[in-house]
C-alpha cells in the first residue's frame, strides 16, 4: 500500500478508535470536571455550586495527611524499586546460568492483580508480626514500609526486563573502549552504562512514578487506611470520599480532578527532567 492509499484510508481506520477514546476518555473526563464544580448524588441532579468544592479539599485533614504519605511512599518507592531492578538486571546481564528462568521468575509478581497482592502480602506481613503480638494495622509505619515490599515485589520484575533490554543495547565497543582506557568497573557504570541507556531510566522512573501515586488496590487491601486513615493514600481518600460520605460526592469529585493535576504535573517534569538527559547524551 502506497503513501497515497494510506492517507486516504486513514480516517476510516482511525475513526473507531477515535471514536472509543473521545467516548470512553474525553467526555467522562470533562463531564468529571463539570461535576467538581457542583453538588450532586448522580449526573442529573447537579447544582452548580463554583470552588466551593476545591476550598473543601483543603481544609480536609485527611486529604493533606493522605498527600504527605502518597508524596513519601511515591519518593521511597520509585528509588528502591529502580535500584534494586537495575541492580539485578546488571547481575542478569553477566551471561549467569539460568539468565532466562531467573527473569521469568522476577517478572511473574506482575501477573498478579494488586487486591491479590494485597490479601497475600497481609497474610504473610500479619503471619510475622503474629510473633510479637501485633498487625500491620498496629502501627502507620508497619503499614507504609509494608506497601513498600509489596510495591518492590510486584514492580521490580518489570523495571528490570526495560533495563536488561537497555544494558543490551549498549554497544560493546563501548564498554571496550573504556576497558582499554583503563576505566573502572564503576567508572564505566557510571560514565558509560548508566548515560547510555537514559532511555530507559526515563521509562522506568515514569511508570514507577506514577504507578506509586496512582496506588489504590494494594492499599484498599492491605490495610484499607488503617489505622485511623493514617495508611491512606490518595486514591484511596477520593474513593472513601465519593462512597463512603453521603453529600460528599462534589468534594470527591474535585479531589479526583486536583489529583490528576498533580499527578500529571509531576509526571511531565520528571519526563522533561530525564529527557533533558538523553538529550545530553
Amino acid at each position: 500500500m502506497n503513501n497515497r492509499s494510506m492517507k486516504r484510508y486513514f480516517p476510516i481506520f482511525a475513526l473507531p478508535t477515535l471514536i472509543a477514546f473521545i467516548v470512553g476518555f474525553v467526555v467522562p473526563f470533562i463531564l468529571g470536571v463539570y461535576l467538581s464544580f457542583c453538588k450532586f448524588t448522580t449526573v442529573t441532579d447537579a447544582q452548580w455550586i463554583g470552588f466551593s468544592n476545591y476550598t473543601k479539599i483543603f481544609s480536609d485533614g485527611d486529604f493533606l495527611h493522605a498527600l504527605g504519605f502518597t508524596v513519601l511512599f511515591t519518593i521511597v518507592a520509585v528509588i528502591t524499586i529502580n535500584v534494586l531492578a537495575f541492580v539485578i538486571a546488571l547481575a542478569l546481564t553477566r551471561g549467569i546460568k539460568g539468565t532466562n528462568i531467573f527473569r521469568t521468575v522476577f517478572f511473574m509478581p506482575n501477573l498478579i492483580g494488586g487486591i491479590i497482592l494485597g490479601y497475600i502480602w497481609q497474610l504473610i506481613i500479619n503471619g510475622v508480626l503474629s510473633y510479637f503480638g501485633k498487625t500491620i494495622t498496629f502501627d502507620a509505619s508497619y503499614g507504609f514500609w509494608g506497601m513498600i515490599i509489596l510495591m518492590n515485589w510486584q514492580s521490580i520484575g518489570y523495571m528490570m526486563i526495560i533495563y536488561v533490554a537497555g544494558l543490551q543495547n549498549i554497544p560493546g565497543e563501548l564498554i571496550e573502549a573504556a576497558q582499554i582506557d583503563g576505566a573502572s568497573k564503576w567508572a564505566t557504570l557510571f560514565k558509560v552504562k548508566i548515560p547510555m541507556m537514559m532511555s530507559s531510566i526515563t521509562i522506568c522512573t515514569f511508570l514507577t512514578l506514577t504507578n506509586s501515586f496512582k496506588l489504590f488496590d494494594q492499599n484498599l487491601a492491605l490495610t484499607a487506611g488503617a489505622p485511623s486513615n493514617k495508611t491512606q493514600m490518595l486514591a484511596l481518600n477520593i474513593y472513601k470520599t465519593f462512597y463512603d460520605r453521603p453529600g460528599t460526592e462534589g468534594i470527591g469529585q474535585a479531589k479526583a480532578v486536583v489529583f490528576f493535576l498533580i499527578v500529571a504535573a509531576i509526571a511531565l517534569l520528571q519526563l522533561r527532567a530525564t529527557k533533558s538527559k538523553e538529550v545530553q547524551q
